[in-house]
């Protein structure tokens, strides 16, 4: 089992949290996410059976992150 932890801080936290909890819902093909916060630090946590599966979900999950980021920049 592969297993990468991403961890998230800043002011937009609460809201990239929110916005990546649903996806850790659905079911990828060989992955498994958790999503949480701790403190002030939002964690996914990501295992999966292989490198291959490792590495699309972890381009999905950043994606996903960079992009809930962007949006609390430009509503600010």
């Amino acid at each position: 089992m592969h297993r990468a932890v991403l961890t998230v801080d800043g002011r937009d936290v609460n809201n990239v949290i929110a916005s990546v909890s649903p996806e850790a819902g659905r079911e990828l093909p060989r992955t498994s996410v958790g999503v949480r916060m701790a403190g002030d630090v939002g964690i996914v946590e990501i295992s999966a059976a292989d490198t291959s599966a490792l590495r699309a979900a972890l381009n999905s999950y950043l994606e996903c992150i960079r992009i809930a980021e962007d949006i609390g920049r430009i509503t600010r």
